[in-house]
């Protein structure tokens, strides 16, 4: 492989994350659980959003049953909690600064895929709504998979599904979960810190670059992310 070529051979994709990285439903998300927890009786924490991103739905209605005593089966909760957040979105959904730009710029040199926590309505609902889905060879949710992020499996699968190889690959995410996920899966991974919930400093250390907004992103930058890789290895 040669980096200085600008396009990369067909081993080489480029893996966003949807919540938090090219939208701002992370918000979206407390609003909704906090809202549903209360009313069905169970309780609140103030970190109870940031211990779920990147939890699988399964696992985060099992937390909502178990840590926040709401008193519904675990698939109950998740049916409901995802259909609400469908609703919110439909209303509109909140798109970063920058985020429809800089598809457009890496796509035009990158094959694309996402791989996200959201379940798949609510992924599907996010690119009906923005017209993203043009851009993306692939979409992954992790219930697809069998562990969600900080495990690798959600990336891994993305790159499988897309035939990319993770060592000549980058991810774009902005969370510590994220992070590590797309880290163990062996990706180049670009950071930009969700404001609200921003990622530990373990998890930033693992970034091979971290920028301060989708303003920054663009191919070149991911050409010199990939090529101090490759360099290193030499």
């Amino acid at each position: 492989m040669d980096p200085s070529a600008g396009r990369f051979e067909s081993a080489a994709a480029v893996i966003f994350d949807l919540d938090g990285t090219l939208v701002e439903t992370e918000q979206i998300w407390r609003d909704v659980r906090r809202q549903f927890a209360v009313q069905r009786g169970g309780r609140w924490r103030d970190d109870a959003q940031e211990t779920m991103i990147g939890m699988r739905t399964a696992e985060w209605a099992r937390y909502m049953r178990d840590d926040l005593a709401v008193p519904l089966p675990a698939e109950e909760i998740a049916r409901l909690v995802v259909d609400g957040v469908v609703a919110r979105l439909r209303k509109g959904v909140p798109i970063l600064p920058g985020a429809e730009a800089a598809l457009q710029r890496v796509a035009g040199a990158f094959r694309l895929g996402l791989a996200t926590s959201a379940a798949r309505p609510v992924a599907e609902t996010v690119l009906a709504q923005t017209g993203w889905a043009k851009y993306f060879q692939t979409v992954v949710s992790a219930d697809e998979v069998a562990r969600g992020k900080p495990a690798p499996d959600v990336y891994l699968r993305a790159l499988a599904t897309i035939r990319a190889e993770g060592s000549h690959s980058a991810a774009v995410e902005d969370s510590s979960n994220g992070i590590r996920s797309a880290h163990a899966a062996g990706l180049a991974t670009i950071a930009i810190p969700n404001r609200e919930f921003l990622p530990d400093a373990a998890a930033l250390a693992l970034a091979a670059r971290t920028l301060p907004a989708l303003s920054a992103l663009d191919a070149a930058v991911i050409v010199s992310v990939l090529r101090s890789r490759y360099e290193a290895r030499s």
